[in-house]
């Protein structure tokens, strides 16, 4: 009772706020890339993963162009050089051939398969899971039966077979991964179209008489960003996964040419003499898959705030 006693009119006026101060936000106005770019930064994982995929990227276009030898020159002399052997960071293989620069050089070749797989199944995937999900009905039960129809033969033998029929090569090599690959990125895709497609914007669209072509590009599409930029980031370590299996099985990329899948079977044919031929290319594409894992993790957790941590 002896606090409320204290309790003035006085207490309780209204705060004087200038007129020009009114109109103010009181925390800055974040956009949604802004902020995702803010929580992505704070997942340390994912920044180091970030990290150390741009210093291979580097790596992989800059030192074979630099180096002062490439990585098909031979040399007899020095044949199979442990490490640090001379300015042979990695040493040399069987041939004399220099292993930093077919490294990095096989890095370059199976980034370059692995993002133009991607971008294969970035296509076909949204253009397909776009289709079905946004008109329903029979297309998309037509639609879903083809997927489901591939969905269910494993990708790893669809690939084995059109490189039976492809000649080896960076573009016959992601064509077969797409064309094995696209099918997950559909999915994704549909999902996110039938939650959209009875929001009240793509209802304006249509009363405003938007085409179809129109609502799926200008609108849908790109609220659907998010969930594709992360499916992609998860399929560029699966291309390379599969790029190195085939090049070790030898269905892939064909010696003298260099990827890692190359390097890590002329590694593995001489790994209880040489285990140092086998250890470099198997340290770089393992910290290439581990680090998009990484990125695709946190990508994950800061575009959707509902996975946040």
């Amino acid at each position: 009772m002896s606090a409320s006693k204290n309790l003035t009119p006085e207490l309780f006026q209204p705060a004087m706020i200038a007129d020009s101060a009114k109109n103010q936000l009181a925390r800055e106005r974040v956009g949604f890339w802004k902020d995702a770019w803010r929580r992505y930064c704070s997942n340390k994982g994912a920044l180091i993963g970030l990290i150390i995929i741009i210093a291979i990227g580097l790596l992989a276009f800059i030192a074979p162009a630099v180096s002062s030898y490439d990585y098909q020159t031979q040399n007899v002399k020095i044949q199979n050089k442990e490490s640090f052997y001379g300015d042979h960071i990695f040493g040399t293989d069987k041939f004399g051939r220099d292993l930093w620069t077919r490294t990095w050089y096989g890095a370059k070749i199976s980034l370059l398969i692995a993002f133009l797989a991607a971008f294969l199944d970035l296509v076909i995937g949204v253009t397909f899971g776009g289709i079905s999900g946004y008109f329903g009905g029979r297309v998309d039960m037509i639609l879903q039966r083809i997927i489901e129809i591939l969905y269910s033969i494993p990708n790893l033998i669809v690939v084995i077979l059109l490189m039976l029929i492809f000649e080896p090569g960076i573009v016959p090599i992601a064509v077969a991964m797409a064309v094995a690959g696209w099918v997950p990125m559909a999915r994704v895709v549909r999902a996110q179209m039938l939650k959209l497609k009875s929001q009240e914007f793509v209802l304006a669209a249509r009363t405003l008489g938007a085409s179809h072509g129109r609502i799926l590009t200008k609108h849908m599409i790109p609220n659907v960003m998010g969930p594709i930029i992360i499916a992609v980031t998860f399929a560029i370590p699966t291309a390379i996964f599969f790029e190195a299996f085939l090049s070790f099985i030898g269905l892939g990329i064909r010696p003298p040419e260099a990827s890692l899948g190359v390097l890590l079977s002329e590694g593995a044919d001489v790994f209880q003499l040489f285990p140092y031929q086998l250890f470099w290319p198997a340290v770089v594409i393992s910290l290439i898959m581990l680090s998009f894992n990484l990125i695709g993790d946190g990508l994950r957790d800061a575009l959707d705030p509902r996975m946040r941590k």
